[in-house]
């Protein structure tokens, strides 16, 4: 009996020290996780994103990425698309009216900037106007696109190349900077 007495305290022993030693790692594994850099993580992850924009019931645009990472936690918040995002503008009509689209992108919230990189694409489809560019901005409140970078500017008609771009987000009202290619004026 007493040896039977001996074993189980000594099994308690053990036991006790085991959930003392399981205890105290996991404890210093918590600070380790806490200690990281947890706020460099994304808040918010969306997976084959999609939203509609409407204004008065009538679509605005449609926004699709196949990833959508938000940082709140950032002294500047922004979203980022790493894979890449397409939008199609619809103006309220029925068919579109307009496209971009980048294999990058990342919205930063307080400036409502967008800045758009790698094959940059912005088509109008009513006046067949098109940018292809490698860098792109789009600043919201103002509804304007600009660049500082080389860019191929194509209609119908024309095909002009430039270092330099700004231009409302529908392309009509667009200037280009450093010009190179032919350019054809309309007789008025």
């Amino acid at each position: 009996m007493k040896r039977a007495a001996t074993i189980r305290k000594y099994y308690l022993l053990i036991l006790t020290v085991s959930i003392t030693i399981l205890y105290s790692s996991c404890e210093k594994k918590a600070d380790k996780i806490a200690n990281s850099d947890i706020l460099n993580l994304p808040s918010l992850t969306v997976k084959d994103f999609s939203t509609v924009f409407t204004d008065s019931g009538k679509i605005q645009m449609i926004m699709a990425a196949p990833l959508m990472e938000s940082y709140d936690n950032k002294e500047e918040p922004y979203s980022e698309f790493r894979m890449g995002m397409d939008i199609i503008y619809y103006d309220g009509k029925k068919d579109s009216v307009g496209r971009v689209t980048s294999k990058y992108a990342r919205y930063t919230n307080k400036k409502k900037l967008w800045e758009l990189r790698d094959s940059v694409v912005v088509t109008n489809f009513d006046s067949n106007y098109k940018i292809e560019t490698e860098e792109l901005f789009w600043d919201q409140q103002k509804d304007i696109f600009f660049n500082d970078r080389f860019l191929k500017f194509s209609s119908d008609d024309q095909i002009v190349y430039g270092n330099g771009f700004e231009s409302d987000s529908r392309l009509n009202k667009r200037k280009i900077r450093n010009v190179s290619g032919p350019i054809y004026l309309r007789d008025e």
